[in-house]
């Protein structure tokens, strides 16, 4: 694949599309396998037919590759014929007709009230550590917050007078978030330790700093994540989004509007907000099942 397609594919996906660095690398690593392709089959770009395509997909099913994983790789290779042909590299699209397989509803994990209390109440918030962390966890769930959302707030997003936070989201979008008054003071307790904590030259505008005083990472919010659930006796598959999750079907539980949600989210479609209308049905006829006369033993 010529060098200098991929660097103008790459730049049409950060300028045009706004994708973020990361879903910019899935991109381009998937565009890989296709390129792997091509040279073990000697074929250039122009030459890849509908046909080719296909012998390409049975091929990564046949290594084992998933459905999900298969569904991300055509869209990648879609997204590519889609851009040849808008820069007059090809003609004709091979890649139209392309399916991608179908993907049963996978419903995320979702933590009730009393869990996300549950987890609260095992750190230690004596220590500066402790207080940092569950300024996080509140800040996460108030908040509804990516995990890479929080690790990127600044002094400068912060208006707590108003109630909110600006939230830098995918492809560098900015929303404002309502904060709750209970986020708000949690931060501000974490903020007379973070006081007194040496800061890295260029990490001084950075709220939330791991103990090297930049910021803190992904893995370290996960890490104590695990931690904290673990401790609590929760035995849930655990992660920082879980907490985002549980945000917007809370909301829904009681009543928000799904395109509020989707706001507070920064989903660009309804339909990614969506799901939660799902866990909505499965939370509503467990509490009918659990609730209702009919289904009571007598």
């Amino acid at each position: 694949m010529d060098f200098k397609i991929i660097q103008k594919y790459k730049r049409y996906l950060l300028l045009e599309k706004g994708l973020s660095s990361n879903s910019i690398e899935a991109y381009l690593t998937d565009l890989q396998k296709l390129t792997d392709f091509n040279e073990n089959h000697n074929l250039s770009v122009s030459e890849i037919k509908l046909s080719h395509l296909e012998e390409f997909l049975a091929e990564l099913h046949d290594q084992g590759l998933k459905a999900r994983s298969m569904a991300r790789v055509i869209s990648g290779v879609k997204s590519f014929f889609h851009f040849l042909v808008l820069d007059g590299y090809i003609e004709n699209n091979p890649s139209q007709l392309l399916e991608a397989p179908k993907i049963g509803l996978k419903l995320p994990t979702v933590l009730s009230v009393e869990e996300i209390d549950s987890i609260l109440d095992v750190i230690d918030v004596s220590t500066a550590e402790g207080t940092r962390n569950y300024a996080i966890i509140e800040t996460l769930y108030s908040c509804g917050l990516r995990v890479s959302e929080l690790t990127n707030l600044r002094f400068s997003d912060l208006f707590f007078d108003e109630g909110y936070i600006r939230v830098q989201g995918k492809g560098s979008k900015q929303r404002l978030v309502p904060i709750s008054e209970t986020a708000i003071m949690k931060i501000k307790n974490y903020l007379l330790h973070r006081s007194q904590q040496i800061v890295k030259k260029g990490s001084e505008n950075v709220v939330f700093l791991s103990s090297r005083g930049v910021a803190i990472s992904r893995v370290t919010i996960f890490h104590y994540i695990r931690q904290y659930a673990q401790a609590a006796g929760i035995d849930k598959e655990i992660s920082p989004h879980v907490f985002r999750h549980s945000f917007a079907t809370h909301l829904l539980e009681r009543g928000a509007n799904i395109r509020v949600i989707q706001e507070m989210l920064g989903h660009e479609k309804i339909t990614t907000t969506e799901i939660y209308t799902h866990i909505d049905r499965s939370f509503l006829r467990q509490e009918i099942i659990e609730h209702h006369p009919r289904n009571k033993n007598s």
